[in-house]
């Protein structure tokens, strides 16, 4: 297990940069930037904010669309031992002062539309130290900082690397403190799934704010291989942009795929080098996996990880994948599905997925009680999804999550098993399912469709749709539909929004859902 979890971040990016050296390391737009170009930038950094009364163990705010000025703040934090406290680019002036007062930063790196927010909060609620990573951000110019700073070497692994907030679409962000060990044993163990060496030419176009995107660049950087990070995503640029660099890997989320697959253009061409394409942060929709192998010639991988735990699961390199399934345990994870009572359940049971290994955080920043209730007494993660090993194949699927499960009549509902059935109907470009609260039921099905190009079905085709797959009382009983499901930033649905679109006519009243109304609680009762 050592060898999953030696060292720091920075030591480890450090050592590698030594061998790689002018070798390219990072693309952004047009600029390409070697590995020794980057770890002299993290030294320097690095030794700017040491100067600065920036201690390890402190904590440094960065919000910042992705740039190369960006990628250099996160490694200078690390460089110097301080915990990066990477944020969406796009975060409120409220959202940042509740990380703030959460967190507690001492220095701030920010582009200027963050920059600006930042500043328009008290002097007592943001951090007294600020470096702007573009000329019309306020604060010291991180060129200026680059310049003035004295290289330094890279710091230990005593403090927390990464202090990451949940993503908050079901309730409040909570602060997880990610260790050095944590980060390195689930890039390590994902490399040696993935067989990633320092040939690799990875495309993504993934915020550097979130694990998914960062772990690309994490992976790059140990590796020694070459990021192509793209600062949006637009298919047909995106396509020409792997066909330019070779692009042996791509990751994406969900979103993404939906969209290539929705380009009339789409092919395979520009594509040659392609060896393997990663999904994650979201499921992927079976029917949407099928119609890209089509056209993509494999199935992506998709591969199953959350902020506290990192990367679980993932479907293998070589061998079958199974659309919708996230696969096996990587190496150094173990993982058991287990019932309310916490008793292991067999091949085909949904229980609660819990995880155990070096990959996995030791308590939320700040909730103790929250802490304790997420591990068992024998100190398994619970992971809060719902899950089942396959009984032929032995991987696993997500089946759903606890806190999304709609209880209604009494019977549970899985949301993810009617988004399955949804999905497969080919008037459907995506759908998301929630529990809306019912005076009869407790709580009722209702599901948000997006239609694909050019067609739409009435509510009664897709609830005999689903009558056809499912037990009466799993059909949506009120069905919406929407130009586009609400998500964050890596396609994440945030299902409280739609709630609030589902009840009390809210969806009616200006939120671009059009109701398709019809009762199906007759049928229902029936079963």
């Amino acid at each position: 297990m050592g060898r999953l979890t030696e060292g720091s971040l920075a030591r480890a990016f450090a050592a590698t940069a030594a061998a790689a050296g002018e070798r390219p390391a990072l693309s952004i737009g047009e600029r390409t930037v070697s590995h020794a170009v980057l770890d002299d930038r993290a030294a320097r950094l690095g030794g700017w904010l040491a100067g600065h009364s920036v201690r390890a163990g402190d904590r440094v705010l960065i919000a910042s669309a992705t740039s190369h000025e960006l990628v250099a703040a996160y490694l200078g934090t690390l460089r110097c031992g301080a915990t990066a406290l990477s944020v969406d680019a796009g975060a409120t002036a409220v959202e940042l002062r509740g990380l703030i007062a959460d967190a507690a930063p001492v220095a701030a790196l920010c582009d200027a539309p963050a920059g600006r927010r930042l500043a328009s909060l008290g002097a007592d609620e943001r951090p007294a130290t600020a470096v702007a990573l573009d000329p019309e951000a306020p604060g010291i110019a991180v060129a200026a900082a680059l310049e003035e700073g004295e290289p330094i070497a890279p710091a230990g692994d005593a403090a927390p690397a990464i202090l990451a907030y949940t993503s908050g679409t079901t309730g409040r962000p909570k602060g997880v403190p990610l260790s050095h060990a944590n980060v390195l044993a689930s890039i390590r163990a994902v490399m040696l799934a993935w067989a990633w060496d320092r040939d690799e030419v990875l495309l993504h176009a993934l915020p550097l704010s979130h694990q998914h995107g960062l772990g690309g660049l994490h992976a790059t950087l140990l590796a020694g291989s070459h990021a192509v990070i793209e600062p949006s995503f637009e298919p047909e640029s995106f396509c020409r942009r792997a066909g330019e660099v070779g692009a042996t890997m791509i990751m994406a989320v969900p979103a993404i795929w939906e969209r290539l697959d929705a380009w009339s253009e789409i092919s395979r061409a520009g594509l040659d080098a392609l060896r393997v394409a990663i999904s994650g942060s979201a499921p992927l929709p079976r029917a949407l996996a099928l119609r890209v192998s089509k056209w993509l010639g494999q199935l992506p991988l998709e591969r199953y990880g959350s902020t506290e735990a990192g990367l679980v699961l993932s479907n293998p390199l070589h061998g079958e994948r199974k659309p919708g399934g996230v696969g096996y345990p990587l190496p150094g994870i173990e993982v058991s599905v287990r019932d309310r009572d916490g008793r292991e359940l067999g091949p085909g049971a949904d229980g609660e997925l819990v995880v155990r290994g070096p990959q996995v955080f030791a308590g939320y920043l700040n909730r103790p009680e929250e802490t304790a209730a997420a591990f068992t007494e024998d100190g398994w993660f619970r992971s809060g999804d719902i899950a089942r090993l396959d009984p032929e194949h032995g991987s696993f699927a997500i089946t759903g999550r606890l806190k999304e499960m709609i209880i209604t009549g009494g019977l549970n509902v899985f949301p993810r098993e009617v988004e399955s059935a949804l999905d497969e109907h080919d008037a459907v470009g995506g759908s998301a399912v929630v529990g809306v609260p019912s005076e009869k039921w407790g709580e009722e099905v209702v599901a948000f469709i997006v239609p694909r190009a050019g067609e739409l079905s009435s509510a009664e085709a897709l609830i005999a749709h689903c009558r056809e797959r499912l037990s009466g009382f799993k059909c949506p009983k009120r069905v919406l539909v929407v130009e586009e499901l609400p998500t964050n930033e890596m396609g994440k649905v945030r299902r409280e929004r739609l709630v609030e679109l589902a009840g009390g006519g809210a969806a009616s009243r200006g939120s671009g859902a059009t109701s398709t109304e019809t009762e199906t609680e007759k049928e229902t009762e029936k079963e």
